[in-house]
């Protein structure tokens, strides 16, 4: 896919700066992380999603799921297509009897939905370029450097005050 670049939900983990949720967003070859603030709702239907965790009444994004497969649609992925001061922009694309359309949307959201639909998520190259800077070559410590090409030195502190358990597990 040109220009994209597939990534997976690593997790779910907490800005220890102010308790804001981020998800976390890793390439498939795991050279390129990409973080992305979400608000507290979005961040518990991801996290409840990545544990398999059912609720016994529909949440908004498992309705958004149910309402599409009733109506004889099917997610086909989602993409994070922009970058503006420091807002990212997201697409759902969706297809119905062979015609594909596309649907605006938060990254947040088109996320959920991506998990509940089991579908992929991808990145727009630039977004990565634009968002983060990632550099492979490891330091003495053996950590991969990591951080905002607007703000490096805080995204490090933040990933590396993190520990593995703080992918995956969120607590509302």
């Amino acid at each position: 896919m040109s220009g994209f670049l597939e990534m997976k939900v690593a997790g779910i983990a907490l800005d220890p700066s102010n308790n804001a949720p981020i998800v976390v967003l890793r390439d498939l070859e795991g050279k390129y992380v990409l973080p992305i603030w979400i608000g507290i709702m979005e961040a518990s239907a991801i996290a409840a999603s990545l544990e398999g965790v059912r609720y016994s009444r529909p949440m908004t994004h498992d309705l958004f799921k149910s309402m599409v497969e009733t109506l004889g649609i099917s997610v086909e992925k989602i993409e994070v297509v922009d970058i503006r001061d420091n807002v990212f922009y997201a697409l759902i694309t969706l297809e119905h009897n062979g015609n594909s359309f596309t649907v605006d949307a938060r990254p947040s959201d088109a996320i959920a939905i991506a998990l509940r639909a089991d579908c992929s998520i991808y990145v727009a190259d630039h977004v990565v370029k634009e968002a983060i800077r990632v550099d492979t070559s490891k330091e003495s410590t053996g950590k991969v450097m990591v951080g905002f090409e607007q703000d490096k030195e805080k995204l490090k502190e933040i990933l590396e005050k993190m520990n593995p358990e703080d992918f995956g597990k969120f607590k509302a």
